[in-house]
């Protein structure tokens, strides 16, 4: 039996629509499980349920806009509806306010980056565990998307960071709570991931010094989340509650 199987599994993706979750999805259903892709830009998500089914997968594409709760229930709803009950779900929905410092942004960059970030992931927790219950599901699995931001600061990346870091801490709380649902609760945290929208300026030669100072000497590549991504999705972490998942090349340690 392998354990990193995801076969007939269940899987819903916030924020799917671009980055990560774009990503995770496609790479999700590869692996043989059903995928469930929310966002607001659903011309994109249906882009990539296209794909995903041309090459012989299961996916669905769902508005979601997680800072409205009912966006959230109706979600969730939904993809039960579409796919079946949902096995894992992956909150991956998340903003920044740009490169601005505490005295830079105002109370609605402060209110759009932690209704994204925190609370949307929170609610659709919370939703979630609901839909668990009630389904009289064996079990649950939640995968928060954070980032080593949550531990290591850097200027300009307020709240962008706080929220991270509360992030953690919810992956820890909850993991207590949701135990007696059997839910299981994780975190993945990447460092600096390449991706096609931030190439340009991580590759320029501006953020050499920035990279020399990874101790691996580079930055990620989607495909370095891959292993980590199907470990927390999959039955291979079922011992693992409460975890953060550093993917970052040693760039936390350095900052020690």
């Amino acid at each position: 039996m392998n354990p990193f199987d995801l076969t007939n599994k269940h899987i819903a993706v916030t924020g799917a629509s671009s980055g990560l979750g774009h990503y995770f999805a496609g790479l999700l259903a590869a692996n043989g499980a059903k995928v469930t892709l929310g966002a607001r830009r659903v011309e994109k998500l249906k882009e990539k349920v296209s794909e995903i089914r041309a090459a012989g997968g299961a996916a669905t594409a769902l508005r979601l806009d997680v800072r409205d709760s009912d966006s959230i229930e109706a979600f969730i709803g939904a993809a039960a509806d579409a796919q079946g009950p949902i096995d894992v779900l992956i909150n991956n929905a998340g903003v920044e306010a740009g490169s601005k410092t505490y005295t830079m942004i105002d109370e609605d960059d402060w209110d759009f980056v932690m209704d994204t970030n925190l609370k949307g992931a929170w609610v659709a927790s919370k939703a979630y565990t609901k839909h668990v219950a009630s389904s009289n599901a064996a079990g649950g699995n939640i995968v928060m998307v954070s980032s080593i931001s949550d531990r290591r600061a850097n200027r300009g990346q307020f709240p962008y960071a706080i929220s991270k870091g509360a992030m953690t801490r919810m992956t820890e709380v909850m993991a207590l709570e949701a135990a007696r649902y059997r839910i299981r609760v994780n975190a993945l945290a990447p460092g600096y991931i390449v991706t096609d929208m931030n190439r340009a300026v991580l590759e320029s030669q501006q953020f050499e010094s920035f990279r020399m100072g990874i101790p691996m000497r580079r930055y990620g590549e989607l495909e370095d989340l891959v292993g980590p991504l199907l470990l927390l999705a999959s039955d291979a972490s079922r011992y693992m509650t409460g975890s953060v998942l550093t993917v970052d090349g040693g760039h936390v340690c350095a900052s020690l």
